[in-house]
């Protein structure tokens, strides 16, 4: 771990946090802390030694920065910690590091999910003008109706807030297959209730490029070099077909 400086800008533009005139501006604007403290112009750092976050995200230099795939089971929240106590997706990553769930799965919800210490990828993985697609199995409690796709895929709206489906497919009598591009809370949940059924069992089988049918439940493993640069390029070719799109980044809870 090498211990010499360098500025802060030059660290976070090293991680892919954007120019130096943004990064700059950042910094006056006091997003940028270093070992918990708001930084300066100028500061610098020593790579591997000091603590640098950017918008509440912890940086960690490409030497330091690990990437997770976790099948997560029912049961489990998608934090660092549970103040009630439930187990949490990071106690089933066995690293040292601090890696942090991408977006989440509600506690009932299973499936994959990407536990990293990579801010920027963080960022591109949960803002809705990347438009990542994350897909999903959905058994729900009666026959699905005919319709239901239809309506998924125009819009529901529920407590004021319009909620889509990128596509929407039957599998069986009471399950369904759900792509969506967006992550608002409790999204799939929320919109199959609006027309008139409940969801008994919620998966998500892919993230972007992303599948493994053959990982357990409740286990982890490292994203291999050719799936993080797959998923790289699923990131670059979504942002460019949603060029222009905006929005606040959802929680990715379904």
């Amino acid at each position: 771990m090498s211990a010499e400086s360098v500025k802060v800008h030059v660290l976070l533009a090293r991680a892919g946090c954007g120019s130096r005139r943004v990064l700059e501006d950042a910094i006056r604007d006091g997003r940028v802390r270093i070992n918990g403290e708001v930084a300066t112009i100028g500061a610098r750092v020593r790579p591997g030694v000091d603590r640098v976050e950017f918008d509440g995200l912890e940086i960690a230099t490409e030497e330091q920065r690990e990437y997770w795939l976790l099948n997560k089971p029912r049961g489990v929240v998608s934090s660092v910690v549970d103040p009630e106590g439930r187990p949490t997706v990071r106690s089933l990553v066995a690293t040292t590091s601090r890696v942090y769930p991408v977006g989440r799965l509600d506690v009932d919800s299973e499936g994959l999910l990407i536990l990293t210490n990579d801010g920027p990828l963080t960022y591109q993985l949960t803002h809705p003008r990347f438009h990542v697609p994350k897909e999903y199995l959905v058994w729900v409690d009666r026959p699905v109706p005919r319709r239901l796709g239809r309506e998924l895929r125009e819009g529901v709206e529920v407590d004021g807030e319009l909620l889509r489906a990128s596509s929407v497919g039957t599998v069986g009598p009471r399950l369904v297959r759900i792509v969506l591009t967006e992550g608002r809370n409790r999204q799939i949940r929320r919109m199959v209730g609006a027309v008139g059924l409940s969801v008994e069992r919620l998966v998500r089988v892919r993230i972007g490029p992303l599948v493994d049918p053959h990982l357990p439940p409740g286990v982890a493993r490292r994203l291999e070099p050719r799936e993080l640069a797959r998923l790289r390029r699923a990131i670059g070719a979504a942002s460019l077909s949603a060029h222009g799109a905006t929005g606040v980044a959802g929680s990715d809870d379904a």
